[in-house]
């Protein structure tokens, strides 16, 4: 079968081939009348552009990319979903990569990135900084989405982590908890750093000195592990996100503790599966569909040179009162 072209939609709706051609890049006006005739013509002969050709010649790939730490974790599958349903208003294609929590793997996908000439970028990185990873970001138009990194002066989407996790130990804490354990995520990413810095100043300002904090990875793994090598059960443990918490009350099971009779397990995130699990989690609900739609419209905008109004967005979260934190 003959491959239809652009000269052969022209011929059959008599315009000129530049005329077809602004009515599929919608590149300058043409008549209601003649882009209807076109459009019909189009239709009939179900002709669709090349778009690498057109690529080339308007300078845009129309694709752009989301790199993230882990693609199962149900975080930042559904951040990626509010980006996705922005960009396909816009006919513009989402290119997902994973870096599984490596720096090396994060310098290799910026690497293959750069050579395909996406768009634009939406990073969230796994809290690895250097200058070499600084200089491959360097290159895109860019938008941090759950990080802010000090020297690069990019926007960047995140949720309020400070008062989030103030709000859910201060929670604790007037329920009658006296000691304390935090078992966070990768040290030094941004969101880590927050949710550590809402712990000490809350427990600060009660004046409750017993606890421990604890570092490893946002997974379900990592809350497993830290539990298990936990000499003193406290009477809350305060998870940096929902996996880790998964990962702390199935540890606290095989322990023979109690959840939340004997300990009291919050988490960070309110993912869809947190209110059915046993028990319902007492948790901090980010907006993390809100996260990626405003992470894409930023960059959508950065992309078309239009200029960015708010480039740092700080969303609210909310606690989440659920069964698995109880009153002292």
């Amino acid at each position: 079968m003959k491959k239809i072209t652009i000269k052969d939609i022209a011929r059959e709706a008599n315009v000129s081939p530049s005329t077809v051609s602004r009515v599929v890049n919608k590149s300058a006006p043409v008549s209601t009348e003649l882009e209807e005739r076109v459009l019909e013509v189009i239709g009939n002969y179900g002709y669709s552009p090349d778009a690498v050709a057109r690529s080339l010649r308007r300078g845009f790939t129309d694709t752009v990319a989301f790199v993230v730490p882990d693609i199962t974790n149900p975080f930042f599958s559904l951040i990626i979903k509010g980006a996705e349903d922005f960009f396909k208003k816009y006919n513009i294609s989402l290119i997902v990569c994973s870096s599984n929590h490596s720096a090396k793997e994060e310098e290799r996908i910026l690497d293959n990135l750069l050579s395909k000439k996406v768009d634009g970028l939406l990073f969230i990185g796994a809290g690895n900084e250097g200058s070499e990873l600084y200089e491959l970001l360097s290159e895109f138009k860019i938008v941090f989405v759950d990080r802010a990194y000090s020297g690069i002066d990019s926007p960047y989407v995140v949720s309020n982590n400070y008062e989030g996790m103030k709000e859910v130990v201060k929670y604790l804490v007037q329920t009658g908890h006296k000691s304390f354990v935090l078992l966070n995520g990768e040290k030094g990413t941004y969101s880590a750093t927050e949710r550590l810095k809402g712990f000490l100043d809350t427990l600060n300002e009660f004046g409750i000195n017993s606890y421990e904090t604890h570092f490893g990875q946002f997974t379900y793994e990592c809350g497993a592990e830290l539990v298990s090598q936990l000499k003193n059960i406290p009477d809350a443990i305060v998870c940096g996100n929902d996996l880790i918490a998964y990962g702390a009350i199935d540890a606290l099971e095989e322990r023979g503790v109690s959840v939340p009779d004997q300990v009291s397990v919050t988490g960070f995130d309110d993912l869809p599966f947190s209110k059915h699990y046993k028990p319902s989690l007492t948790t901090v609900k980010q907006p993390f569909y809100d996260m990626g739609y405003e992470s894409a419209r930023i960059l959508w905008l950065m992309i078309n040179g239009k200029t960015v109004k708010k480039k740092r967005v700080v969303l609210d979260t909310k606690l989440v009162v659920r069964d698995s934190a109880k009153v002292r």
